[in-house]
């Protein structure tokens, strides 16, 4: 098809009649008319009212742009202040509609909130019940959904939405169809997609974006049939890939309905009490006193299976060497296990600690967290899958932890102590056996993955933020000849 070049200033008087279309005569900016084919989506909130001074500038433009937004996503880094974030959003959405703002939260982290709520004098009150009376913001575990009547809300906030695929599909269905029928929804995490850009899909849907199917169908291929030659393990094996002309709309659609930031000056702010301490990282190689069988020296696991096997087999000898470390210092210390036989063993080998299992009780379990995040406790034993969410260990600086495959685990296990608040240098010492080096190996691609993604997502917001800003610029628009 015939084109015509020209210079299309982006502003309100660059205006281009087009005619003909279905019979119809219409008038509106050429860019504007491309813009409406992108999907990016709409705004549908409001203008806040409700902006305390407490919050930092790029807070507020986070929340005013949430706000405005309606329904929005924050991956905001650990320790950039989620939550006054959400509480604010919340009061402004109940302050709008006056109507009642759920906030769901991971286990503990809703007493966790609540702390905040006072810290920062905003009323929520707590409901495990799907009872709240009197106070418009109700703050909730995931588990709890399904005692709450959606009809009684007008907002809905997920604290730690990333969580959301960790769900099965009954759970996180339940999830997205509570939030799909209330008009204001707030996503807040700081890991987005940690393995795979796909699970943003997770994200999309639930704001009532494009659906998760429609994402992949949009800007990626299902490659599996070209890649059979190639060597992945197990789970790790690639199913989609960025179509070849899909990478920079795929970003620039998901910044129509999120904003990413590490540091403030990702927004373009000073980074000031927004620097981390020094992260040290160390290795500690554990020998296998027993082997596997018809082995005569230890061999790097190849599968999951001989991975399972060989932790299993490996357990007095990695827990020993866990314990050897903590129990030296009278420092607080974080010590993540995967197994149960681990965690009884851990708690038996330290003496002044305690352990989170699966099998406590949810008050258990936050009596126990809560002890430890205000110095009650020294040492804290759990699962990252159980504890490694949304909350807050400034308090402690050393982390010890056994490998897994999960980036995520990864991320927030550490991240619950090397956050921005923290003022320590945080020390994290990672147990390992040598069929754990594939294991290693295959959680720096993923970090590698993920600081990819990041970097990208906040390239894209920027420039977004660019053109949302007013900045006037010309370019060179390819017009079609029968305008």
């Amino acid at each position: 098809m015939n084109c015509l070049t020209c210079e299309v200033e982006m502003s309100d008087e660059s205006l281009i009649a087009i005619h003909a279309l279905g019979g119809h005569k219409l008038s509106l900016d050429y860019s504007e008319w491309l813009q409406e084919k992108t999907q990016f989506g709409v705004k549908s909130g409001f203008k806040p009212k409700f902006l305390p001074d407490y919050l930092f500038d790029f807070q507020r433009d986070l929340v005013t742009w949430a706000v405005e937004k309606g329904r929005a996503a924050v991956f905001a880094d650990c320790g950039m202040g989620k939550t006054p974030m959400q509480l604010v959003w919340a009061q402004n959405v109940v302050q709008h509609t006056n109507k009642s703002v759920l906030i769901l939260c991971p286990l503990a982290v809703s007493a966790q909130t609540i702390r905040e709520a006072e810290k920062f004098h905003v009323e929520c009150q707590r409901s495990r019940t799907g009872s709240h009376e009197g106070t418009r913001i109700v703050v909730t575990n995931y588990e709890q959904l399904h005692r709450f009547n959606w009809q009684e809300f007008s907002g809905c906030v997920c604290d730690e939405s990333s969580i959301l695929k960790s769900f099965d599909g009954s759970r996180r269905s339940e999830i997205t169809e509570f939030m799909r029928k209330l008009p204001y929804r707030l996503l807040c995490t700081a890991t987005a997609a940690p393995n795979d850009y796909i699970e943003l899909g997770t994200s999309s849907e639930a704001l009532g974006e494009l659906g998760h199917m429609d994402m992949l169908m949009r800007f990626f291929k299902n490659d599996q049939a070209t890649i059979k030659g190639m060597s992945f393990q197990g789970h790790d094996r690639p199913k989609w890939r960025f179509k070849g002309h899909a990478e920079i709309p795929f970003w620039r659609w998901m910044c129509s309905w999120a904003r990413a930031i590490r540091r403030p000056s990702d927004l373009g702010y000073e980074d000031h009490a927004f620097v981390l301490p020094p992260l040290v990282e160390h290795e500690h190689l554990v020998d296998a006193e027993t082997l596997a069988d018809g082995f005569l020296f230890a061999m790097p696991a190849v599968g999951l299976k001989e991975q399972r096997e060989e932790r299993r087999r490996t357990i007095n000898e990695r827990c020993e060497t866990a314990a050897r470390l903590v129990k030296h210092t009278r420092e607080k210390a974080l010590v993540w296990c995967h197994l149960n036989d681990e965690g009884d063993l851990l708690e038996e080998l330290i003496p002044d600690c305690k352990q989170v299992s699966g099998a406590d009780s949810d008050d258990e379990k936050e009596e126990t967290f809560l002890a430890f995040a205000d110095g009650k406790l020294r040492v804290l034993v759990s699962k990252e899958k159980i504890a490694a969410f949304g909350l807050n260990f400034q308090r402690c600086a050393h982390v010890v932890r056994f490998p897994s495959h999960s980036f995520e685990q990864y991320y927030q296990g550490i991240r619950r102590c090397w956050r921005f608040g923290q003022k320590r240098t945080v020390n994290v010492d990672t147990i390992m056996t040598e069929g754990d080096r594939r294991v290693m190996d295959n959680l720096r691609r993923k970090a590698d993955a993920a600081d990819k993604m990041f970097d990208n997502l906040v390239a894209e917001m920027n420039r977004a933020l660019h053109i949302e800003r007013g900045t006037t610029f010309t370019t060179k628009t390819e017009a079609p000849a029968w305008l």
